[in-house]
Order: C-alpha cells, then structure tokens, then sequence
C-alpha cells in the first residue's frame, strides 16, 4: 500500500472538498463503523485511508480483508495526515470516499403501506441523521429530506444516522410541498406534526400508507405546508414544556405508528 506522509498531498483536498460538499455524487464515511457498513450494504468504495499505527487493529484488518479482496485502492497515512482526512475532532483510524446511494424515490413506498417521514427544514445534520436511524429502526419504508434540510449523505449526518442511511430508502426534494404531492399520488395520507392544537398522537390511526411531516427547528413546518395535511398530530407534553426535538418526534410517531401496526 502505498504510504501518504506530507497534508500537502493532493489527496487530502480531495477528502476536504467531499467533506465539505462539494461533490454531489459522492460521500465521506468516516470511521470503522461506517466503512463497514457501506461494504456490507454493496456501497461502491473508491479510495481508503487507513492510520499506519492501526493497521494491527482487529476490526481494521477485518475491513482490510475485504478492500483487498475487493480490489479498492487503499493508502496508509501517518497521524497528522488522518488529522487532516478526517473532518472529526479526534481523526479516526479509516476514512473513505464512497459513490453516493442512487436515488431511492421508487423504494420509499414499499409494500401496501409504506410509512414515510418527510422532514422540512430540519437544518441540524445531527438530527437529520438520528432521524434517518430511528426511521429505519422502527420500520419505516424511507425518509425525503426537503426545503433547506441537511444532507443525509453529509458526513456529520451519515455519523449520526449509524449507517441507516447506507440502506435505508432516501430522497432529497427541493420543497416540502413537492415532496407531499408526490406522497399523495402514491396514496399516502398525509400527517403534519404540530406543537399545539393538534390531535393526540395516541388518538389517531396511523396505519395504513403514511407520509408524516417533521418540522426544523424552532419554526416547525410552515402554515402552508400544514394546512396541506389530512391530518394535525401532536406529541402531548406536560408544561411548561412546549416542544420536543424533531429526532424525538419521528421517534414517537414511527414507535406509535410500529405499535398500531403490529397490534
């Protein structure tokens, strides 16, 4: 393998740029972990560097297998050029560049009642990726980021959804209302979150198809795409608490949702 020792290499603006967006087509996975799952979820790996000190690392030499098996270009890199991949605050000991998922549009309404989440303008990455990853968990078909949403693929999203959205069915859709024209035309209802005024979240049927809307922070989902619901829910909460993160909220509903379906 051959061996990077100088942050001045080409290869570390690569790994940057995709890092901070700024190819569409392509990922940052960051970390053992996410590594491995893309492999085992068929995702086309094109390039890997490996911490020359932790080549020795049981999980590592298991993931340094299958790149070699594989035939993936893989290079190892001294400490201060890991620092320099790896866009985290503690560099980990692999980062690769990935080919980005394919659109996932036509699995989102898998079987004859898919449960979708549509978050809008939910701008934290974080959230976005433990949304993707309570999603997948509680069964539901796949998740649209729209309007100003975080990238699921981006790096801080792909680290908080665990590798859920190496497999589960996602979209990217420009507005919340495109997102919900097209999840009526598949037959879904349609489901606004709400802080108030809504019904409980234990008194409404959440079976059959379902795209459900989760608001950004602070704002929530606009009037507009609100009044474009069949149906208002809401999380009850006892005061003086009078909202609830937007990751806790789809892990409410999809759970409620999983409960009502498997009842």
């Amino acid at each position: 393998m051959k061996r990077i020792t100088s942050s001045q290499n080409p290869l570390v603006a690569r790994y940057r740029s995709i890092a901070h967006g700024e190819a569409a087509d392509l990922l940052l996975l960051d970390g053992p972990h996410l590594v491995a799952d893309a492999l085992a979820a068929g995702i086309r790996l094109q390039q890997v560097a490996i911490a020359a000190e932790a080549l020795g690392r049981p999980d590592l030499r298991a993931i340094l297998s299958r790149l070699t098996e594989d035939r993936i270009e893989t290079v190892t890199a001294t400490q201060p050029v890991m620092a320099a991949l790896s866009p985290v605050r503690s560099a980990s000991a692999i980062v690769a560049i990935a080919d980005r998922p394919a659109p996932g549009e036509a699995r989102l309404y898998a079987g004859p009642a898919p449960l979708l989440l549509i978050v809008s303008d939910v701008q934290d990455p974080g959230n976005v990726g433990a949304i993707v990853r309570v999603a997948e968990a509680g069964g539901a078909t796949g998740v649209v980021a729209a309007g100003s949403s975080a990238d699921p693929f981006g790096w801080k999203a792909l680290r908080g959804s665990m590798g859920s959205a190496l497999r589960l069915p996602l979209a990217i859709s420009e507005h919340a209302d495109r997102a919900v024209a097209q999840a009526r035309r598949r037959g879904c209802r349609i489901v606004a979150t709400v802080p108030r005024g809504g019904r409980s979240l234990f008194d409404v049927d959440l079976t059959g198809a379902l795209a459900v809307l989760i608001g950004g922070e602070g704002a929530g989902l606009s009037p507009a795409v609100v009044d474009a619901a069949d149906l208002r829910v809401t999380v009850p909460m006892q005061p003086p608490v009078e909202s609830l993160n937007a990751a806790v909220t789809a892990a409410l509903i999809v759970y409620e949702a999983r409960r009502q379906r498997n009842h």
